[in-house]
């Protein structure tokens, strides 16, 4: 619309106001925005992608095969070449006969062109389109490349990807039509908007640019988000203990306890109560313990794996034997927990301490041999830059955590919500799960070394041991009865390295369970919401392929498969136990004080 549609001087004023006013704010944001950018985080130049050496590898391999090979080279650029002239001139016919047609499409769906003038426009029809076939011939020379090993090609592969996506037309806004229309139609609000999105993303994470997923001032933990009751029972320097409150008027004599990774807080378990795993278990008739593990800071700079084991795993089930006044417990690791657990069961073995009747492990690495797509950032080019940084600082910020397990899913979790909130101007949904993924935790420094030289990139554990609470802890000592689930389409832990790891488990009793969907949402599978299925197969001597091939599938939730498993360990019913005891008086009521509070804040 411009001026001259209108009757009036009159009806131009709004307009004018409104640009007026949207120019004053543009300008007051951007002084914040220079700001904010000169008080920008360092991030470390080892932190900040993948060594030069891989792409000069990569360059050299080419250039080999250019002189070794080069009428393959010269077929690839070709048909490239060919590709892009034949699409011009199509565009160009298209635009030159006057009419918008709908241009010839050959290209696959993809959600990120769902608007309708991705297809129908030629002009983003073309960028479209050009855009697809950059990414194809890019792949293509990538995966034909020669000279690299299986990892640099799958890291080249990952690395060249992310360049790719983030590349992408709807990135950018004079190519993404969604953006520039709702910009016509709100008078440019939704730019300025977007511009006070972008500003407050920056400011809240020093100049580094993280979108922010979920409405932060939608959920408060322990109100809305968190809520099951219980009581922190017992507190040390590592975590505290919660002991929730019974629902039912008997319980398993068995109590659960429930080891929740420490690098995200545990209430990812206990989001609400329709999708907590911990009401639901605490409806089933068990006595669920929680750890919730703190937040660490520069203080915490020596604190290993030993650390967790003997002031973490070791202590925590100690308490729970006393509050319970029960010789066993059944215990749940989750991720990093559920590894460091089972090098628990394996110090536990070598002590002849059998205080672990069974063990269920949520998507759990114990075999490091095939990292998966997390193994991209498990070189020693990235580890290197992390030792240099938690060496420095005594620990590994969260904010390094939250970026690389961002970018494992970057159109989802980077670009799309970016393009939502800064070119449309949009705020962010209140959305739970997405809000505890912005919750994250601090990991102390040794431990972080530790964990990612010893088992990520050593994978001791699964091989010549691990040195552990005075012991060298071995896969194969895991002895006690184990109920792994594992996620079919875990970005993080890979279902199949999972499975391998169970195999080489010690056990006569083991149970393996493969659920739908990712390493949250696959776990976080309540019965009421019937959404994703799961498979089992007892032949636990097969490949994972001849596993998942021969395996039943089963709708719904794995979760009542769990508890028929789980209530089998548990022993027989006794009178509910309220939490705490004559020793382990109620510290204050759940979900704590180490969930919420900030790192060096004491309760």
């Amino acid at each position: 619309m411009t001026i001259k549609d209108y009757d009036d001087d009159d009806a131009v004023t709004p307009h004018l106001a409104n640009l007026e006013a949207n120019l004053a704010r543009v300008e007051q944001l951007s002084e914040r925005l220079v700001n904010v950018l000169s008080h920008k985080r360092n991030v470390p130049t080892s932190l900040q992608g993948p060594s030069q050496e891989l792409y000069a590898k990569a360059a050299s391999a080419y250039w080999q095969e250019m002189i070794l090979n080069p009428v393959k080279i010269m077929e690839t650029q070709v048909e490239f070449w060919g590709k892009s002239v034949k699409h011009f001139v199509e565009a160009q016919a298209a635009m030159a006969s006057g009419h918008l047609m709908e241009p010839k499409n050959d290209t696959p769906q993809d959600r990120r062109f769902s608007n309708p003038l991705w297809n129908t426009h030629p002009y983003f029809n073309f960028v479209k389109q050009q855009y697809q076939l950059n990414s194809d011939a890019i792949r293509n020379a990538v995966q034909t490349c020669e000279g690299l090993s299986p990892k640099e090609r799958s890291r080249l592969e990952y690395f060249s990807d992310q360049i790719v996506n983030m590349m992408s037309p709807a990135n950018f806004l004079a190519t993404n039509p969604d953006a520039l229309e709702k910009a016509v139609a709100t008078d440019g609000e939704s730019l300025v908007k977007g511009l006070e999105n972008l500003v407050a993303d920056l400011e809240a994470n020093d100049g580094e640019l993280i979108v922010n997923l979920a409405d932060k001032d939608a959920f408060t933990v322990g109100e809305n988000i968190g809520t099951t009751p219980g009581a922190v029972v017992f507190r040390n320097h590592m975590f505290e203990l919660i002991q929730y409150t019974p629902t039912t008027e008997k319980v398993h004599q068995t109590p659960l306890i429930i080891f929740p990774p420490w690098i995200n807080k545990f209430y990812i378990l206990d989001l609400k109560p329709k999708n907590s795993l911990i009401k639901w278990a605490v409806d089933q008739g068990h006595t669920v313990f929680v750890v919730s593990w703190v937040n660490p800071d520069a203080s915490y700079a020596d604190i290993g794996m030993s650390d967790y084991v003997e002031d973490g795993y070791l202590t925590a089930i100690k308490e729970v034997k006393s509050i319970c006044k029960v010789p066993k417990v059944n215990v749940v690791g989750y991720c990093i927990a559920g590894t460091t657990l089972s090098m628990t069961l394996s110090v536990l073995k070598q002590r002849k301490d059998k205080s672990v009747n069974s063990a269920t492990l949520f998507t759990t690495l114990t075999d490091f041999s095939d990292q998966g797509e997390v193994g991209v950032f498990l070189d020693d080019d990235f580890v290197d830059g992390i030792e240099a940084e938690v060496t420095k600082t005594g620990f590994l910020d969260k904010f390094y955590m939250s970026r690389t397990f961002s970018y494992l899913r970057s159109t989802d979790l980077i670009y799309t919500p970016a393009i939502k909130s800064y070119m449309m101007g949009e705020a962010p949904p209140a959305f739970d799960l997405l809000f505890w993924n912005g919750d994250g935790t601090n990991l102390p420094g040794k431990m972080s070394i530790e964990y990612l030289r010893g088992l990520c990139q050593g994978d001791r554990f699964a091989t010549e041991g691990f040195e552990i609470a005075g012991t060298i802890a071995k896969i194969d000592e895991v002895d006690v009865p184990i109920c792994a689930i594992a996620c079919e389409t875990d970005h993080i832990a890979a279902w199949k390295s999972s499975y391998r790891g169970i195999q080489k488990m010690g056990s006569k009793d083991k149970t393996f369970i493969l659920a739908e969907s990712g390493h949250i949402a696959g776990i976080v599978s309540p019965p009421s919401k019937n959404k994703y299925g799961h498979y089992t197969n007892v032949d636990l001597d097969l490949s994972p392929e001849d596993w998942q091939e021969g395996a039943e599938k089963h709708q719904g939730s794995w979760w009542p498969r769990w508890d028929t498993w789980l209530s089998s360990k548990s022993g027989k019913q006794v009178p509910a136990r309220q939490p705490g005891d004559s020793t382990h008086p109620a510290l204050c009521d759940a979900p704590g004080t180490y969930v919420t509070l900030k790192p060096g804040e004491q309760p």
